[in-house]
């Protein structure tokens, strides 16, 4: 079983590659296929618009069929897939679509890994697990950083891709091979309710709108912005934005690993998640401020809203303590549409709001700053309802 849950959590580690890796490619696939930010901030969305939508699907399947044939399968053909057709794009529209494929079959990983624990151990120790997991999974999000820029550099972007695609067929076959599913409860099967019975859950209503604004910054930022931005404003190479995307990745591990014990420290999800969140909304807003404060402090203010935004683990435990146990499937699979599908939104309207600012102003730092404030401001908002939120540990 242990080595089956490794399975999952290296499928993890190339769910955040790919939802990660496309800023230090900026450069090559705009010399190569003419790939405008704009079109990249599009793929990007797609993806995660992509992961979002499955969630329905990939709820009810861990429920009913379990989380070994619905990884294996999904990931081996949708992420590897995708793979496969980005290696042989010649046109923008093929990165949308082989992004499209990744999306999906990244999609039940992290869920499955998640579907494991809930029913495996004490929810009192869910969020501990669960940013565990991300955090080692995050490995991902170092390795779309420098190591891809050495990567692009050494091989070739489209070699690198080929390679990836045999690194997630593999792994998809040893998901099947080595994963079990968690025994079924005695009722299994006859009891009722779907999404729409949590939808209806009035202790979640609160938690919802942050579930959707928390990861819109950092995996905005970090997985597609930040190229075109270190490039645009201070002129640095794929190298130098590797560098950047790598503190930045590394601080969002960190704060997955940080955020996971804390409610058991101080004996509170809610306070936890608001009064990080309000760290992670104060760094895009001192982006928005001071755009062009200098390499250093630029990577200091990404690397804190990383850091600071990392709470998903323990948003997704808050939630957890209200599902009734034959709906844990689809109750974390809805709590990931939420927040997969708010950065998806985010990051595919990302690119209108910085076209329009850009065409408006004509200066590229004005236009980054419109984007800035299109991620901090729904931040707050979202914090602000979360307020109403009813704190619960077990």
């Amino acid at each position: 079983m242990r080595a089956g849950i490794a399975m999952l959590v290296a499928g993890y580690v190339l769910s955040q590659f790919y939802r990660a890796f496309l800023p230090v490619m900026t450069p090559v696939l705009q010399a190569d296929l003419g790939a405008t930010p704009e079109a990249l901030g599009r793929a990007s969305g797609l993806w995660f618009l992509a992961f979002a939508a499955m969630q329905v699907p990939v709820g009810w399947a861990l429920d009913q069929l379990g989380p070994r044939r619905t990884a294996a399968w999904l990931l081996g053909l949708g992420a590897g897939g995708g793979a496969v057709l980005f290696a042989l794009a010649s046109e923008p529209w093929h990165i949308q679509a082989a992004m499209v494929l990744m999306g999906i079959g990244c999609s039940p990983v992290l869920m499955g890994a998640f579907f494991i624990i809930a029913k495996t151990y004490s929810p009192k120790v869910f969020g501990t697990l669960a940013g565990a997991v991300i955090g080692i999974g995050s490995i991902g999000n170092i390795a779309g950083s420098l190591p891809m820029a050495w990567s692009v550099e050494s091989f070739g972007w489209r070699e690198t891709l080929w390679g990836l695609s045999v690194l997630t067929l593999v792994v998809a076959v040893l998901i099947l091979v080595l994963l079990r599913d968690p025994p079924r409860a005695a009722d299994h099967g006859t009891q009722k309710g779907s999404m729409l019975t949590l939808l209806a859950m009035p202790a979640l209503w609160a938690i919802f709108p942050l579930m959707f604004v928390n990861y819109a910054p950092s995996a905005g930022l970090r997985g597609l912005w930040a190229g075109p931005y270190l490039s645009d404003v201070f002129g640095m190479d794929a190298a130098g934005i590797g560098k950047v995307t790598l503190a930045m990745g590394i601080a969002m591990i960190v704060g997955n690993f940080a955020y996971g014990p804390l409610d058991r420290i101080f004996g509170t999800r809610k306070w936890v998640i608001l009064v990080g969140n309000f760290g992670s909304a104060a760094a895009v807003f001192t982006l928005w401020f001071w755009p062009v404060s200098g390499v250093w402090a630029v990577t200091l203010l990404l690397a804190a809203t990383g850091l600071f935004g990392a709470s998903f683990p323990l948003i997704m435990a808050h939630a957890r303590a209200f599902f009734p146990p034959h709906l844990t499937g689809r109750g974390v699979s809805l709590m990931n549409l939420f927040g997969i599908g708010g950065v998806g939104l985010f990051q595919f309207s990302s690119g209108w709001v910085f076209e329009a600012a850009k065409v408006a102003d004509g200066d590229p730092v004005a236009a980054y700053r419109a984007l800035f404030l299109f991620f901090g401001l729904p931040v707050l908002v979202g914090l602000v309802v979360y307020l109403f939120s009813r704190d619960r540990l077990d």
